[in-house]
């Protein structure tokens, strides 16, 4: 294990305040499912402890949400010291069989879905795209393949700004990063085919693809998430108000990680009405999602999620967020529409409306 998680895992003072905020083990009230509980068997396990099956369901079900570190009085990074140390397990072949899968899908088809890979992007085929631009669009694995429509719909919000899209996109490398493989193949393929747009600015709208492009590949271009550049792009998009009241989840990948707070925010409030989840920006819960525990754990992941719907307030009309994985796993929990904050934007286009 490297230095710096080796440190963090000193930091922990075992002091327990994670326990209070920690999903998963708010699920299992077993201490090996706590931040402190993970933390000691990563010390262990970094001495040489033999692992065994109960410790790499420990390790695996962390969902790298962050909340501990926002909690941790000692300043240490579980999230890191986790990932850290799935990579150690996956380097010893301790992999699960879901790990395997998601491995091999993305291996083989550039996805962890599984899916057969197009010849050219989907957008390409239905819009008039630039070849070369200030900006690229990088879609991302459920934009291309689940959830088409919002990404037409946001290629429409800024095809007027600069703003092109791969033809051959392959994963981020954000799935196999958070549960201990490599992506390396991955960020050259997509550092490549972004070198051939001109592109000086990467604008994602995945939370995933956004935290995988800011901190885990080269520092060679600028990275935004789409909701900070349609905010500094507000007046171009001919928004007017709509007669609805939305609520807001903040991706711990886009705010806690990023600290994205604000432009999403000011999107919403330009077209409706905001009411605050019970816990929201730094505070936020997590949607039970990330970290490969929705793939690895589908049931804890979807008990998260029950939870996590109980800070939505009432009477509001449609749950909005920037995630399309924090969609795909809330969507499935709620009895209130989930849907993406491009969707919302793109109901308050002035256009829309006319022709609606």
């Amino acid at each position: 294990m490297q230095e710096d998680k080796q440190r963090s895992i000193l930091k922990c003072v075992r002091c327990g305040a994670c326990r209070s905020i920690c999903p998963v083990f708010e699920e299992f009230g077993w201490e090996s499912f706590s931040t402190r509980g993970r933390m000691l068997l990563a010390k262990g396990i970094s001495n040489g402890m033999d692992v065994d099956e109960s410790m790499i369901d420990s390790i695996n079900t962390c969902t790298t949400c962050g909340l501990c570190e926002q909690m941790c009085p000692a300043g240490a990074k579980p999230s890191d010291v986790f990932e850290e140390l799935r990579r150690d397990l996956v380097s010893m072949g301790k992999i699960t069989g879901t790990q395997l899968e998601l491995y091999n899908n993305t291996l083989l088809t550039g996805n962890p879905l599984g899916e057969k890979r197009p010849d050219t992007s989907f957008i390409l085929k239905q819009r008039d795209v630039p070849k070369v631009a200030d900006y690229v669009y990088f879609v991302g694995c459920l934009g291309s393949y689940r959830f088409r429509e919002t990404a037409l719909k946001t290629y429409d919000l800024i095809k007027d700004m600069g703003v092109t899209v791969l033809s051959d996109e392959v994963c981020c490398g954000s799935p196999l990063l958070r549960t201990g493989f490599d992506a390396d193949e991955l960020i050259r393929h997509n550092l490549e085919q972004i070198e051939k747009t001109g592109a000086h600015t990467i604008v994602a709208s995945c939370a995933g693809c956004y935290n995988t492009f800011k901190n885990d590949y080269p520092d060679r271009f600028n990275v935004v998430h789409i909701t900070e550049f349609l905010a500094e792009h507000i007046d171009e998009l001919g928004l007017e108000m709509l007669d609805i009241t939305v609520t807001y989840h903040d991706p711990c990948h886009l705010g806690r990680a990023n600290r994205v707070f604000d432009p999403p925010r000011k999107l919403i409030i330009a077209v409706c009405d905001l009411k605050e989840m019970r816990t929201n920006r730094e505070n936020a819960k997590c949607c039970g999602g990330g970290g490969g525990v929705r793939k690895g754990y589908p049931e804890l992941s979807a008990s998260i999620a029950k939870k996590r719907i109980m800070d939505v307030p009432d009477n509001v009309d449609y749950m909005v967020t920037c995630c399309p994985l924090c969609r795909t796993n809330l969507e499935q929990a709620s009895a209130v529409p989930v849907i993406d904050l491009l969707d919302l934007l793109y109901m308050a286009q002035k256009e829309r409306l006319k022709v609606a």
